[in-house]
């Protein structure tokens, strides 16, 4: 048999959870510290760029999903502007056979271009 622990500060414990809640809900709907102000998140650029292939030809870009999200900014590639370049291919993947890169404004999400990946 396990015997009784008589434990000294248990207040501390109850304490603590009802801090943590507190503090849980004084920093909902606050803005995100890591991320960068007047930057689109890579998930809306991921959904944003799929949407955009679909809406310019439903039929063959049906199926498809984004792959891989990546920032680049206005010194690499030679586009003067910051961007999310969103790789883009057909499920099940056709290992880049069928892929498309779309690249998007980092600010609003405006098409930059879209073309095939470079190997």
């Amino acid at each position: 048999m396990i015997s009784r622990v008589f434990r000294r500060y248990w207040l501390l414990y109850p304490a603590w959870i009802v801090l943590c809640a507190i503090l849980f809900l004084a920093s909902r709907h606050r803005d995100d510290p890591s991320r960068r102000a007047g930057r689109m998140l890579s998930d809306d650029a991921a959904i944003r760029a799929v949407a955009i292939l679909q809406q310019r030809d439903p039929v063959r870009f049906r199926g498809y999903e984004a792959v891989h999200v990546a920032w680049a900014t206005r010194s690499e590639g030679g586009v003067n502007a910051d961007r999310w370049v969103v790789l883009c291919d057909r499920v099940p993947h056709t290992a880049l056979r069928d892929a498309v890169v779309v690249e998007l404004d980092g600010k609003d999400g405006n098409v930059l271009t879209i073309r095939n990946p470079e190997r």
